[in-house]
């Protein structure tokens, strides 16, 4: 008989688990207590979406949307992709539910996004982001917002040194419209030294050339017409306000005028959260202002401006997240006292107390593992013919644990009553007895 192979995971996922897991959800959950501080409210949105939702928002021409989309037909006919990013599919929802009465929005999502990219350090073809974004706010202190509530999030997951804010102005649509004839104009005259991707790049996303990394790119961009020699008054004032609504919230930035978006889309405020500790993978959150992009999916022109982060990418960089406290553990000492460690442990846990119940092994040797594993109270329970027998043993004397010994008493003394009145005054059976070991 053929030996039975065991499937292996697709390439470029992963399964999570020990400290991987524990850095990943301690970054969603503080990415969930912040987003509550800024009064974002929580999103939940398919995994699938139509194809159009993405080809029509990041444009056929986009790598995302000519290489890395994960995109099927389904048995009815209908072209199906699995999300790559999440813009597209929250104006997408903006729309199809009517949400324009409720403009502006602060709106958050987190979850698992699909490319077919190369895996490497920190990215994967299964991946997931944090995500943030207002719609429906043309104001500046919409994107002053944005920022600081990132900032704030980097700091709170104790990531921000060595992290730059990098920012940068695309202008309004006719700063840019400018610009960007501009540009096709300088690098048409440089075309015998751009790379091939540049020279495609050149006739739809020509601002895209200035963070190619090809070096012989580089040098042609370095000196390409900036974006702050078309400026218009009113994109430019734009731009003094976010700044100075951001010296103001104390969050430091610098200037990058190579920070572009490449969709005809994006307008005025681009930006970047920066690292040298991912080697290559240097961007932790970046995001910017995009206009154009419901009128893009048929709706009416709608500011928006929003911000993502790889949460991968930002447990890489926590320290080892502080864990939840180890409560009680309960060893239960023979079968027939079962259903008091299951009453017992249910009591605990009421209370907000972690308890771990073992259901077998030798009392004696468990200790010894439990003890190692940092356990700081030990309640074996046993049951003598009728009676039902607690042995507590607190195995550590700092403040924690002897508040946790107090706070179990009191679950003992409140929740374990007899249903007559044999209880005494303490709410204890006759036949349940406590005993306090010392260690």
């Amino acid at each position: 008989m053929a030996k039975i192979q065991t499937p292996q995971p697709v390439r470029g996922t992963q399964d999570m688990f020990g400290e991987t897991e524990e850095r990943f959800a301690h970054v969603v959950a503080t990415f969930e207590r912040v987003r509550r501080l800024y009064g974002f409210k929580g999103l939940q949105l398919p995994v699938i979406e139509p194809t159009a939702v993405f080809s029509r928002s990041l444009g056929e021409a986009t790598d995302v949307v000519s290489k890395e989309m994960y995109s099927f037909e389904d048995r009815g006919g209908d072209s199906i992709t699995l999300r790559p990013e999440f813009t597209a599919g929250i104006a997408r929802a903006y729309l199809t539910n009517g949400w324009q009465q409720y403009a502006p929005m602060k709106l958050s999502v987190h979850g698992p996004l699909f490319r077919y990219e190369r895996p490497q350090k920190g990215r994967y073809r299964q991946f997931h982001q944090i995500d943030a974004e207002i719609i429906g706010a043309a104001e500046p202190a919409a994107d002053v917002e944005l920022l600081v509530m990132a900032d704030q999030l980097l700091k709170e997951l104790g990531i921000d040194d060595g992290v730059t804010l990098q920012l940068n102005t695309l202008g309004d649509t006719p700063s840019r419209d400018a610009w960007r004839a501009a540009l096709v104009s300088y690098f048409n005259d440089h075309r015998d030294v751009l790379s091939e991707d540049s020279l495609a790049r050149l006739e739809k996303n020509p601002l895209r050339i200035l963070d190619s990394k090809d070096p012989d790119d580089r040098g042609i961009a370095y000196a390409a017409p900036k974006i702050d020699d078309f400026l218009s008054a009113e994109a430019s004032d734009f731009f003094a306000a976010v700044t100075a609504g951001l010296d103001a919230a104390g969050v430091a930035w610098t200037r990058n005028a190579a920070l572009v978006r490449g969709l005809d889309y994006y307008r005025h405020t681009a930006f970047e959260f920066v690292t040298d500790r991912l080697g290559a993978q240097g961007t932790v959150l970046g995001g910017g202002r995009y206009d154009g992009l419901i009128e893009n999916l048929g709706g009416p022109a709608t500011p928006a401006v929003g911000w993502a982060a790889g949460i991968e990418r930002l447990a890489m960089l926590v320290e080892q997240p502080v864990l939840d406290k180890l409560g009680p553990a309960v060893i239960l000492s023979g079968q027939e006292a079962a259903s008091a460690a299951v009453k017992l442990v249910a009591a605990i846990r009421r209370e907000s107390i972690n308890a771990e119940l073992i259901y077998k092994g030798s009392v004696n040797k468990l200790f010894d593992k439990l003890k190692a594993k940092g356990y700081p109270i030990i309640l074996t329970v046993a049951q003598k013919e009728n009676a039902i027998f607690l042995n507590l043993r607190r195995l550590s004397n700092d403040i924690y644990s002897i508040d946790l010994e107090e706070k179990l008493m009191q679950v003992f003394r409140s929740k374990l009553k007899a249903d007559d009145a044999d209880a005494d005054d303490h709410g204890i059976r006759p036949n349940f007895r406590i005993a306090l070991i010392d260690t």
